[in-house]
């Protein structure tokens, strides 16, 4: 199709075709292409490339290093037109959130260039005679797994975090969604990118992870995707004594309080609840409102829900995309289903749109019973689930009770309550009056079943680093 890019491997400098399966268009169904599926051989080929590149990378100094990053990113903001296409083509989402993805990609490939530089170890005091110096030294080959949500800037992170630190990668990426991590590896392969330090490969996933996880070469895992590969895979890294970045499921927690305007409110959130569809690890999902503004923000919500425009994302007028994949349509179905079995009452959306392409609507659900499926299970599309509490301490006590911790949301005027919430409440990442969980400066990651590690900030660059302490008496 035009405007969609032949899906390749990466290996050792050269892009290698091969058989796979289909690329599908959520908006029509139709196929794009094929992506690649790895063979044994690939991996083997991959394993070899960034050994050799790791010992070209870790050798080359950081200002250098970051010249050939910071070039790589120039290269996709000049190209952002043609990426945002083919990310809305495989993808779904509209093409303005398809840029605006990219050109964020771009911002954390460019932070961490610039923080690789500055990548500090210190001089302990000690007494005379006798040095004590802390390195920071690149950790080596990583393996890196990237999600579908994100064609771009979920590789893009763990692409720039290990390139800046001084490691090669070999990155899977998805298969559903390919086209971005191709041109983001593309463009570091012009922006001249020694051979090896940056690898792609396709497959089946189990298959891939099984095999490079163990092997010696490899010193890192980082994982983005659901909590239970996630535990698998961090299991499988424990077993081998390999240290791992896994950014897992949320869901997360939006505190209103009753000090806000209901209906502003409501407005924000719909924009943050649609945004990929709600397809997205820190999406805002559980709203807890206090009950003097409950109803008024409920309704609100709703009919702004009911006014967005959904459709093919290549239409520059929608706002909302399908889902990127049949999965989401059936996990809509069945958890609200199960909700209103329940007793919620739906103020908005609650069906599929149309039979071709994953259309699911907004979809508010308000006074859900604490078993509600939805309430439990990370929903990973466009469900709003809407809920009375009498006060913020209740909120508070309902927003902790579930094993995930990654992002949360709050909305007041009071220092006092932003306090308590910045105290109180289980995540890694906690954002009051807007809904941005992280931008390229800060860390993000989650406690609790949805992860460790971070990526991002200083803390995301030294996760992909060793600590070595030099003790050197003088003679």
């Amino acid at each position: 199709m035009a405007n969609y890019p032949d899906i390749e491997m990466y290996i050792d400098g050269h892009w290698k075709a091969a058989s796979g399966q289909p690329v599908i268009n959520p908006a029509d169904e139709s196929v794009l292409g094929t992506v690649p599926t790895a063979s044994i051989a690939d991996l083997d080929d991959a394993l070899a490339a960034a050994e050799n590149g790791f010992a070209v990378w870790r050798n080359t100094s950081p200002a250098k290093r970051a010249q050939v990053i910071l070039k790589a990113a120039a290269l996709i903001r000049e190209r952002v037109n043609e990426m945002a296409v083919a990310m809305t083509l495989e993808q779904g989402k509209p093409i303005e959130q398809a840029r605006l993805e990219i050109l964020r990609g771009c911002d954390i490939i460019e932070w961490d260039a610039s923080e690789g530089v500055r990548l500090y170890g210190r001089v302990i005091p000690s007494e005379p005679g006798m040095r004590h110096t802390v390195l920071r030294q690149p950790i080596g080959p990583v393996a890196a797994f990237s999600p579908w949500n994100f064609p771009m800037s979920s590789p893009a992170r763990k692409v720039a975090g290990a390139l800046s630190s001084g490691c090669s990668i070999i990155l899977k990426a998805s298969e559903e969604t390919p086209a971005g991590a191709v041109q983001l590896v593309r463009a570091f392969h012009d922006a001249g990118l020694p051979a090896g330090v940056l690898n792609l490969v396709f497959g089946n996933p189990a298959e891939i992870s099984e095999y490079l996880i163990p092997q010696s070469r490899i010193k890192l895992i980082t994982f983005t995707g659901s909590i239970p590969v996630g535990k698998h895979l961090a299991e499988m890294a424990g077993r081998y004594m390999k240290p791992a970045i896994m950014e897992l499921g949320g869901h997360a927690p939006v505190i209103v309080c009753d000090d806000v305007d209901p209906a502003a409110t409501a407005g924000t959130s719909v924009i943050g609840k649609s945004r990929n569809a709600g397809q997205v690890c820190v999406a805002p999902t559980r709203f807890f409102v206090q009950e003097s503004i409950y109803e008024h923000f409920a309704q609100s919500f709703a009919e702004k829900a009911k006014q967005l425009k959904v459709g093919n994302g290549l239409d520059p007028s929608i706002q909302m995309g399908p889902l990127a994949n049949a999965r989401g349509i059936d996990a809509m179905e069945t958890l609200v289903a199960d909700a209103k079995a329940k007793g919620a009452r739906v103020l908005a959306g609650g069906h599929r749109i149309g039979n071709r392409g994953y259309f699911f609507p907004l979809t508010v659900l308000a006074d859900l019973p604490d078993d509600a499926r939805a309430m439990n299970e990370e929903p990973f599309g466009p469900l709003a689930l809407v809920n009375p509490v009498k006060t913020l301490d209740e909120a508070i006590e309902k927003a902790n009770c579930l094993p995930y911790g990654l992002a949360g949301y709050a909305f007041t005027r009071s220092a006092g309550n932003a306090d308590r919430l910045a105290d109180g409440l289980e995540v890694g990442n906690l954002s009051i009056n807007h809904f941005v969980a992280s931008v390229a400066e800060t860390p993000f990651g989650g406690v609790k079943d949805s992860g460790y590690g971070r990526e991002g900030g200083t803390e995301g660059l030294q996760c992909y680093t060793v600590a070595k302490n030099v003790s050197h008496k003088m003679m």
